[in-house]
């Protein structure tokens, strides 16, 4: 069999549980993980034959992919803004649509020097990351309230940013220690957002796996992750500085709205790639 075959015969099995376009990019990534190849290699060495051991190491990965398991999760990597990260069960997988609030930071803020940046949930670090690899002279320290996620995201910080600090905080209901009031220049954050309601909306494959305390919210108060982040905004970001929101698309407005009691002015919803409403922006009076 050679890589073209191989990797068609994936994407023949997963057409069980996916559609076609969807079932043949993930079947890319498990041939090019199995094959040890970037994706240029794979379309360029189609027709060479795959190596004798890929065919039975193939087996129990695509038993893991069949029950629905994340593709991201079964390989343990992830690739946000040029970063391949380890994610594991304890971790949200990152999303495309959070590369843009990464871009829109840089964008904004790359101009200015000596940044004290805070991510907040971080789960695999993705963000925090990603922001230290583009404010290089920028300070960053990321929270999460999870020990596993933690330990993820330090691996992925000694691997791709080591100057970035992490610290385990419940954000509800303290502060960071690190970080004295009206020093912080950027909070951004990507806290759960889905409503208990939305979940029959929710793929099989999220559901199952994905860390259910890093997604969702009760019905009867979806925001109060933005209240308490409008409040530690208010605590720890000092005049003129920023905060960047990822929010559910349906609650814009009212995401919006929590910031300006909280002394926040230039408050924004801003679109994401595809039309739907999925940053709050403000900035500190």
């Amino acid at each position: 069999m050679n890589v073209r075959q191989f990797t068609a015969s994936i994407a023949t099995a997963l057409q069980a549980i996916y559609p076609p376009p969807e079932a043949q990019a993930i079947a890319a990534l498990v041939a090019e993980h199995l094959l040890q190849m970037d994706a240029l290699k794979r379309m360029t060495e189609a027709q060479q034959p795959v190596a004798p051991g890929a065919e039975a190491a193939l087996e129990p990965l695509l038993t893991r992919l069949l029950a629905h398991e994340p593709v991201q999760y079964v390989l343990g990597t992830a690739y946000f803004a040029d970063m391949e990260l380890e994610v594991t069960p304890a971790t949200l997988i990152p999303r495309p649509e959070t590369e843009e609030l990464v871009q829109l930071i840089k964008q904004e803020q790359a101009s200015r020097p000596g940044l004290r940046v805070l991510d907040v949930g971080t789960g695999s670090g993705c963000l925090a990351l990603a922001l230290a690899r583009l404010l290089p002279a920028a300070k960053v320290l990321a929270v999460d309230i999870s020990a596993e996620a933690l330990a993820v995201a330090r691996r992925n910080g000694a691997r791709f940013a080591p100057q970035v600090a992490f610290e385990q905080v419940d954000i509800l209901k303290g502060l960071p220690t690190e970080i004295a009031p009206g020093s912080l220049d950027i909070l951004v954050s990507n806290p759960p957002y889905v409503r208990e309601s939305e979940r029959p909306e929710m793929r099989d494959n999220v559901l199952a796996w994905e860390p259910a305390t890093a997604l969702f919210v009760p019905d009867a108060d979806p925001l109060l992750f933005y209240r308490r982040l409008a409040e530690v905004g208010r605590l720890l970001l000092r005049a003129g500085g920023s905060i960047y929101l990822e929010i559910n698309e349906a609650l814009g407005a009212e995401t919006a709205v929590l910031l300006t009691p909280e002394d926040f002015e230039d408050v924004r919803v801003l679109p994401d790639m595809f039309g739907k409403a999925r940053v709050v922006r403000g900035t500190r009076r």
